[in-house]
């Protein structure tokens, strides 16, 4: 367990760290488009875990948001896949809603996962196979819901977008309602509590995804990409993640449909092949 209790100590040491450094103004830039920022303090956030990772652990791996192993090929040992600030726009205007997100592997497989929702004093966490948490509280398992009687989490912008919106249209059509928090991880954590009963995204970096869906996977929830396919922790991808009666009914009633589209849309954006499995 002493992995397991350094990273969650991390985690939460950041977070403290993050609501000290909200009492100073913001330095913001901009990163590929107007509505992509980074702020001085995502930046020290990765920086100090990034540090205090190698100077505890020098022979881990680390993939972070702001520049750290992007181009990992080797999942061998022990990897740390990082998101400082999950929602900085959130984190920026809000000045809530935004998380940290950690998860760690062990030769690729799952190992440990933690989304701390920071200014909540929110942490959510999973050993693999020992169950989910929120704080102390362990999580209970997902209810199996159907589309029309189910919340779902996309943003709205998507909706708007050629080819994309042909995608989604139908599911939020069809589906009770849907709505956008501005945070994957949170989003994510929102299925594995839930209280949203899918989310779904046409591109997500494996640093937003990769603690919640460790955290998703304990309490009964599926998450893959929109072919079905299983996720990589070194790579980015579209997402389906929910609870396992709905995500069959999504992929099987809807996305299926659109498959040769979705695969068409990694292509471009991913560079990724349908796999024939």
């Amino acid at each position: 367990m002493a992995l397991y209790d350094f990273a969650k100590g991390l985690i939460l040491e950041a977070g403290n760290k993050v609501r000290f450094m909200m009492k100073e103004e913001l330095d913001i830039e901009t990163k590929s488009n107007p509505n992509d920022l980074v702020t001085n303090v995502d930046k020290a956030t990765e920086n100090y875990l990034y540090e205090t990772i190698h100077h505890n652990y020098p022979n881990h791996q680390v993939i972070g948001e702001e520049g750290d192993g992007h181009h990992l090929k080797d999942t061998s040992g022990i990897i740390w896949v990082i998101d400082p600030i999950d929602g900085t726009l959130n984190f920026v205007h809000q000045k809530e809603n935004f998380a940290i997100s950690i998860g760690i592997y062990h030769d690729g497989q799952p190992y440990v996962g933690f989304v701390y929702d920071v200014m909540k004093d929110e942490l959510y966490h999973t050993k693999v196979g020992e169950g989910s948490y929120e704080n102390n509280r362990q999580l209970k398992l997902i209810q199996n819901t159907n589309l029309k009687t189910s919340i779902i989490g996309i943003n709205p912008n998507w909706l708007t977008k050629p080819v994309v919106s042909d995608i989604f249209a139908p599911i939020v059509s069809d589906a009770r309602s849907a709505r956008a928090y501005g945070s994957a991880a949170l989003e994510i954590i929102s299925v594995a509590k839930g209280q949203l009963a899918a989310y779904l995204t046409p591109r997500l970096q494996p640093w937003d995804y990769a603690g919640g869906l460790m955290i998703l996977n304990e309490v009964g929830g599926i998450g893959t990409n929109l072919l079905g396919e299983s996720l990589e922790l070194n790579r980015p991808n579209s997402i389906l993640m929910a609870n396992e009666k709905l995500h069959e009914e999504i992929l099987n009633n809807y996305l299926n449909e659109q498959r040769e589209t979705i695969a068409s849309h990694h292509q471009q954006r991913f560079g990724n092949k349908l796999r024939e499995d």
